[in-house]
């Protein structure tokens, strides 16, 4: 789709946009080559937000509300421990090999633009078409719904049902309000996640130094015996570990904001080396403090870990653990806007999208159209009772897109020996990764086949809208006379213009 890159050019060359008298004030706003007519999405991400963007998405509502599933499934306080160490351990090899493709392949988009370089453009549609049906938008509306519930919870009498629909105007409201930062200016957005980052981190520390000092006053009777009840049973084994990989997900999105990322051949992995280690000791260390308080019993089938935990320690604090779980999920729905809307922008830049957008502000240089259409989407899931459900299906499709994706850095290392790649991992990372991407990939088709099969549908209807509406050269002219219309009225909209560099004429 090439409609907007003719309206750009001329609106840009003759001045309509750049030159315009109302445009001048913001002529220093722009980038730091607008003079010589360039508009791009600026550098604005240091190591400190890029590490509280991976640290600020892993770390969601599940640590403080349910981490019950490796529990459950281990038997075990000690086996439960290991795995969640162990899958820690497991995410930071993957996002090494990531940090190679995101080195060598310095675009935004993650997945999306790796699986492009390897395998073409038809998988790489297929991935952003269940980002765009379910993953982002019905992500960003869980987190959003989480967020909703307990930022009312103190509002309602103990034990009284908080309304749906109440829940679902607050969750649309913080959606909104995001997107609005989020669309005004990239540093707001950046400042929200660091924020709310150390706002969750604080909350944990305050839960681990708690169960420091009860450990250190001999409160150790939940961890005698660590592995008594140990499962042997190589399926709960495995579905434990498939509980603690997803409570680690969120891992690889630094990946879908590289070209906004300063020095990214430095602050990628630097920032993954930072972020990983940092969640997997918080998260152990959160469940060794869960366990000074609460048995095995209390910790399966209370409601709300964490807030249970802060009743029992923190007195007339305990008010506080619910705050803190709403704050953790603010910063998550932020940092899922802010990464969702570049996967969709560089999506659109490749022709797999509307071109408008693949369009940024030319005031705030931000991917305004993106966003919005980011924020509509995942308001739209906010209202709809089977947005739990949804994700269900996605699961199985997500773990097939990493070991793509991980599969492509093998691919690569094979087709082009000779690009220059800053960060090398050695082999058995990506190896060993992709051998446990196989694995989480059969295990649902077992376990959960209903839920499979349908994501494997969902996934598969990408194939005709691609062949029908992306690969066709021309189109019927009322299709692109629609575009272009619908493109030229964004613009002039929301006063964007398609991505541009530096004129050599």
């Amino acid at each position: 789709m090439s409609s907007y890159g003719t309206f750009e050019e001329d609106t840009v060359s003759s001045g309509e946009i750049s030159d315009a008298p109302e445009t001048q004030p913001m002529k220093n706003e722009v980038t730091e080559s607008s003079e010589s007519g360039s508009i791009q999405l600026k550098k604005e991400i240091k190591l400190h937000n890029g590490v509280a963007i991976i640290v600020g998405i892993i770390i969601g509502s599940g640590i403080f509300v349910s981490p019950t599933g490796v529990l459950k499934e281990s038997g075990s306080v000690g086996l439960s421990l290991l795995i969640w160490g162990l899958c820690g351990m497991l995410c930071m090899m993957g996002a090494l090999c990531y940090a190679e493709l995101g080195t060598a392949i310095p675009k935004s988009g993650g997945d999306y633009a790796y699986i492009s370089e390897a395998y073409g453009p038809v998988p790489a549609f297929l991935f952003l078409w269940v980002a765009l049906l379910i993953v982002m938008p019905t992500g960003n509306a869980i987190t959003a719904l989480t967020f909703a519930k307990y930022i009312l919870q103190p509002m309602f009498p103990l034990g009284c049902e908080i309304p749906k629909s109440a829940v679902s105007i607050v969750a649309i409201l913080c959606i909104s309000f995001l997107t609005f930062i989020n669309c005004s200016q990239v540093k707001w957005a950046m400042r929200i996640q660091d924020i709310f980052t150390f706002a969750k981190l604080f909350a944990l520390g305050v839960i681990i130094i708690s169960g420091a000092v009860r450990i250190a006053n001999g409160h150790t009777e939940n961890l005698q015996a660590p592995f008594e009840g140990s499962t042997l049973d190589f399926g709960h084994i495995a579905l434990a570990f498939y509980s603690g990989l997803f409570s680690y997900s969120g891992w690889n999105y630094l990946n879908f904001v590289t070209e906004e990322l300063q020095d990214p051949y430095k602050n990628l992995p630097r920032a993954i080396y930072i972020s990983l280690p940092l969640v997997t000791v918080v998260y152990v260390l959160t469940n060794v403090a869960y366990f000074t308080v609460l048995s095995v019993p209390e910790v399966l089938t209370t409601e709300a870990v964490a807030v249970t935990f802060g009743v029992r320690i923190l007195g007339v604090m305990a008010w506080t653990m619910p705050f803190f779980v709403a704050c953790s999920t603010f910063g998550g729905v932020n940092g899922g806007i802010f990464a969702s809307s570049r996967l969709f922008f560089v999506g659109a830049r490749q022709g797999h999208l509307p071109d408008c957008l693949a369009m940024i502000n030319i005031k705030n240089i931000t991917p305004l159209p993106s966003l919005i259409f980011v924020g509509l989407l995942s308001c739209l899931m906010c209202t709809t009772s089977d947005v739990y459900s949804l994700i269900n299906y996605t699961s199985f499709i997500e773990s097939s897109f990493i070991a793509l994706s991980v599969s492509a850095l093998l691919f690569l290392r094979y087709k082009q020996p000779n690009l220059k790649r800053p960060i090398k991992v050695n082999l058995i990372f990506p190896i060993v990764f992709l051998l446990i991407c196989v694995f989480l990939i059969i295990l649902p088709l077992y376990s959960s086949p209903m839920e499979t099969g349908i994501g494997v549908v969902i996934t598969l209807t990408g194939i005709p809208v691609y062949f029908l509406l992306i690969w066709p050269k021309r189109k019927p002219s009322c299709i692109e006379n629609t575009i272009v219309y619908f493109t030229h009225s964004t613009q002039k909209l929301l006063r964007c213009v398609g991505e541009t560099h530096k004129r050599t004429d």
